[in-house]
């Protein structure tokens, strides 16, 4: 990755402040935003069929791009502001889904873990 996530976060934060946003960042207000930028994400996928959502254009692979880099900026300002670790708090989950997941029985699964036998 070019950047740090660190650094990527100190640079939204400068973009936000030199525009005087953060009075605007509440945490509904930004996981709001962040669920419409990741509906354009899955907008960009509607009515194509697994291969083509696996075989992207150019044009379509930047457009993906773009609206997924919406979808992230808005994650981390909520983390920002909510003064979440993501990194920490992604190694917890994973944690927590390795004990709802054991690999004996999820291996090849896509059942939820509540449907285990």
């Amino acid at each position: 990755m070019s950047d740090s996530l660190v650094e990527l976060r100190k640079r939204i934060d400068q973009f936000v402040t030199d525009r005087d946003w953060a009075q605007f960042h509440t945490p509904k207000n930004l996981a709001m935003a962040m669920i419409v930028e990741a509906a354009e994400l899955v907008e960009q996928f509607q009515w194509n069929t697994p291969e083509e959502s696996q075989q992207l254009t150019p044009e379509k692979r930047e457009a993906v791009s773009h609206e997924l880099a919406d979808t992230f900026v808005y994650l981390l300002r909520l983390a920002e502001v909510l003064e979440i670790d993501l990194i920490a708090a992604a190694n917890a989950k994973i944690d927590l889904n390795a004990k709802k997941y054991p690999v004996e029985k999820a291996r090849g699964s896509n059942a939820k873990y509540t449907e285990y036998q």
